[in-house]
This record gives structure tokens, C-alpha cells and sequence, in this order.
């Protein structure tokens, strides 16, 4: 059975960073792609990034791009997520995910395994 664990949220003041770590273990197939998504009170699960991890290409939604970076180290099993410039409406639950298909998709409904959530909360 797949787990994901996240860990590294926390409170920020506006224009600071975080990373974010998704260590993953009990994986018995092939690992396709590995997403973070995000989900603020009363709004639904939205798209941050995602990385194919054979090839390491990335993926990310506009509100973050040129901000957050995503990147992976196969020798520990673990995806990062680099956030800089932190602004106020990026608050929200934090989640790491697995996708088992070759194909990529920036919907949540298409993944697989989730982590339990870190919180990163903005300050103004």
C-alpha cells in the first residue's frame, strides 16, 4: 500500500518561503507522475504542480508559476515543492499525490494515492 507523508508547512509572512517534502513508501509499480494540489476553506481541491518522474518534466498551475518549483529525489522517494514569494491566497491544506497512469493530468479526481495534508498558512 502506498503512503505519501508530507511535512514542512508552516506560517510565513507574505513575500517569504517554504518547502514542502512528500516522502513515499510501499510503491510496487511503476510511479508515473507526482502532483501537489492545494485546498483552501469552502473552495474545492485545485492543481499546483506536478512531475513526471522519469523524465522530471514539470508542470504547474498559472497562479504559481515563476514561484514554486517542484523537483524529486529518487534516491529518497521524496518530491519537493519550492515555494517563494508566498502570498496570502496561497493558505490552504497542502497535498501530495500519486498518479499511476503514463498520462498526464492536473485533475485530483485522476490520482491515485493522497497524503494526509500540511497546513501553510500567509500571513498579510
Amino acid at each position: 500500500q502506498v503512503q505519501l507523508v508530507e511535512s514542512g508547512g508552516g506560517l510565513v509572512q507574505a513575500g517569504g518561503s517554504l518547502r514542502l517534502s512528500c516522502a513515499a513508501s510501499g510503491r510496487t509499480f511503476t510511479r508515473y507522475f507526482m502532483g501537489w494540489f492545494r485546498q483552501a476553506p469552502g473552495k474545492e481541491r485545485e492543481f499546483v504542480a506536478a512531475a513526471r518522474w522519469s523524465s522530471g518534466s514539470t508542470y504547474y498551475a498559472d497562479p504559481v508559476k515563476g514561484r514554486f518549483t517542484i523537483s524529486r529525489d529518487d534516491s529518497k522517494d521524496t518530491v519537493y515543492l519550492q515555494m517563494n514569494s508566498l502570498k496570502p491566497e496561497d493558505t490552504a491544506v497542502y497535498y501530495c499525490a500519486e498518479r499511476t497512469s503514463p498520462y498526464y493530468s492536473n485533475d485530483y479526481a485522476g490520482y491515485d494515492y493522497w497524503g494526509q495534508g500540511t497546513q501553510v498558512t500567509v500571513s498579510s
